[in-house]
């Protein structure tokens, strides 16, 4: 999907990348649900626990940031506040998983996985991931096209620059 609004077009791509993310959870939590964890010196075990500890935190600190800071405002102030209220309230459930799944990835990179840890993993993760793909669906089908449809070129232009600059 390709949007002319810079911030649609942003998110959706950073969307794009959660959605393969949590796919490539899953299929870490398939491949290992039985026989215990998996062997952090495995090349694709280390990059996985890599990719999960700084690609979670930047999607549930960053992007959830922004969302909430400037783009639900911006929301609110078209007469469009509940989409941002309901996908806010969504963010408020997602991030403290998020950022747990992402520091056990972090420890288990360097450490391992104890058991405990591990089982604990792998409940969040899935977690994570079911929340995460209901709600990156929600954005796209809800959020973007309204952004697509009501923001002007000035106020992409302003929030884009923000974007880039701060996010």
């Amino acid at each position: 999907m390709s949007f002319a609004n810079r911030i649609s077009q942003t998110l959706h791509d950073e969307h794009g990348a959660t959605v393969a993310l949590m796919e490539r959870l899953e299929q870490m939590l398939a491949r290992w649900r039985r026989g215990g964890p998996p062997d952090k010196a495995e090349a694709g075990v280390t990059r996985m626990l890599a990719d999960l500890s700084t690609g979670v935190e930047a999607e549930v600190e960053r992007h959830f940031a922004f969302e909430e800071d400037h783009i639900f405002t911006y929301l609110a102030a078209i007469g469009d506040a509940d989409i941002g209220e309901h996908l806010a309230s969504e963010h408020a459930a997602i991030r403290p998983i998020g950022m747990r799944v992402a520091a056990l990835a972090r420890g288990a990179a360097v450490n391992g996985f104890k058991p405990e840890e591990w089982a604990e993993f792998m409940r969040l993760g899935q977690e994570l991931s079911d929340r995460m793909l209901a709600h990156v669906q929600k954005e796209e089908m809800a959020l973007l096209p309204v952004l697509e449809e009501n923001m002007d070129a000035e106020t992409e232009a302003e929030l884009y620059q923000q974007y880039v600059e701060h996010g």
